[in-house]
């Protein structure tokens, strides 16, 4: 396996988050509602390792290293863990486990069946990030990873509706979206392919 101390460097930096929230909870540093928070925290960062994941192309093309495509799946494999908390956490802290509360958060809140379409998205994502299904799907597995777009489309659709207050922390997230979406439109990325061949971004995957 190629890049491995790079590949360990970026596991053990996904991974300090989640501790690093996990022990402020323990010895209740996390304020009022700590709840709360980590579910707020955890979507940010399951959208943050998604546009980060979506980096990893143009920064590969731009510089020609290969090690950005190598941790692209482990980050993607990330963003869909830091989302599966997310869930989690509001199913616990927020809803108590209350099925009936979460059917009336569908209806009366918009943006939660915004933010689980985006999650079953990510969860194909994931599901299918492995060689077997590289080789099973052969084409059609290029075609279905292209759901990455809409789903950041839904993940910041999500965040503005629940935010609502700091909508100069989503415009952020939203200008670094758009801009990595822009990237790759044909005129665009054609301009500035200094990196290997798409032939090496396949072997990469």
């Amino acid at each position: 396996m190629r890049y491995v101390p790079w590949r360990l460097a970026v596991f053990f930096a996904a991974l300090q988050p989640v501790v690093l929230w996990g022990y402020q909870a323990w010895i209740l540093a996390l304020g009022g509602d700590p709840g709360k928070v980590l579910v707020d925290r955890l979507g940010l960062a399951a959208l943050s390792l998604l546009l980060i994941t979506l980096a990893m192309t143009p920064l590969q093309r731009l510089t020609g290293w290969g090690g950005w495509l190598a941790v692209r799946r482990q980050l993607g494999l990330w963003c869909f863990a830091y989302a599966s908390l997310h869930i989690a956490g509001y199913a616990i802290f927020l809803l108590g486990l209350d099925l009936q509360q979460l059917l009336v958060d569908f209806a009366k809140r918009p943006y939660i069946f915004v933010g689980a379409l985006a999650f079953l998205g990510l969860f194909s994502l994931a599901l299918t990030s492995n060689r077997f299904s590289v080789r099973r799907l052969g084409r059609r597995w290029k075609r279905l990873h292209r759901l990455i777009y809409p789903v950041l489309g839904l993940v910041l659709l999500h965040m503005l509706w629940g935010v609502r207050a700091d909508l100069g922390e989503w415009l952020l997230y939203a200008v670094l979206g758009a801009g990595l979406l822009a990237l790759r439109l044909p005129g665009l990325s054609g301009r500035w392919h200094f990196g290997a061949s798409a032939d090496a971004e396949k072997k990469m995957q």
